[in-house]
């Protein structure tokens, strides 16, 4: 019996580690821990490459979904489609992606395969750091970005429900990319509001 479930566990372990070296999306588990500081455009990829190594998909290029007051996140991902750690699907390409995304509290996994916390999650983590509008491009006229992702204090961020609830029932509340700017770019002010630092990492290639 002992064996049986030796084979058992490693056959699943296999099947999982399989699963995740053709992922080509995640959401972070963690973020660097610097609030909304990411490092840059070049810190958050970084972020995105070695979570994703860590996870054994680490043969592609990782980028972070993130618009800057000069990119738009919609430009820096990759032409699709992709697919979480189960091989689910998440939209065939950039403009699918942006008018019928299947990401949300099921299909929201992290790097390993995991779902992270949403509303009504102790703690709730469903606020997930792009500074961009709904249709992944830069906000104009205001940074919503904490400096391009660089500060950890005074600033705000616009986020995105992975889960696509929120305190309302409209568009804004159930937003996998544009829902509300948060309430600082601090740690402490992201978790305030329903947040951890995290974002959304696509394979390029």
């Amino acid at each position: 019996m002992k064996t049986l479930l030796a084979v058992l566990s490693f056959l699943v372990v296999s099947f999982a580690q399989a699963q995740q070296k053709d992922m080509t999306f995640f959401i972070t588990s963690t973020g660097p821990g610097k609030g909304a500081d990411l490092g840059g455009l070049k810190g958050a990829d970084a972020h995105c490459q070695s979570l994703a190594k860590a996870a054994g998909a680490g043969n592609r290029e990782w980028r972070a979904y993130l618009s800057t007051d000069k990119v738009n996140a919609r430009d820096r991902i990759g032409k699709g489609p992709w697919k979480n750690a189960k091989g689910e699907e998440i939209a065939a390409s950039v403009d699918d992606l942006h008018k019928n995304s299947k990401i949300n509290k099921q299909t929201g996994l992290d790097e390993k395969g995991q779902p992270v916390n949403g509303r009504g999650d102790s703690p709730n983590r469903h606020d997930i750091l792009t500074g961009s509008t709904a249709d992944g491009r830069a906000i104009a006229d205001k940074d919503m970005t904490c400096g391009n992702w660089t500060k950890s204090g005074e600033g705000a961020a616009m986020v995105g429900h992975h889960d696509r609830i929120g305190l309302r029932d409209d568009d804004a509340s159930k937003s996998w990319n544009s829902s509300h700017p948060s309430r600082g770019c601090s740690q402490e002010n992201l978790r305030s509001s329903g947040g951890d630092g995290l974002i959304y990492c696509f394979a390029v290639k």
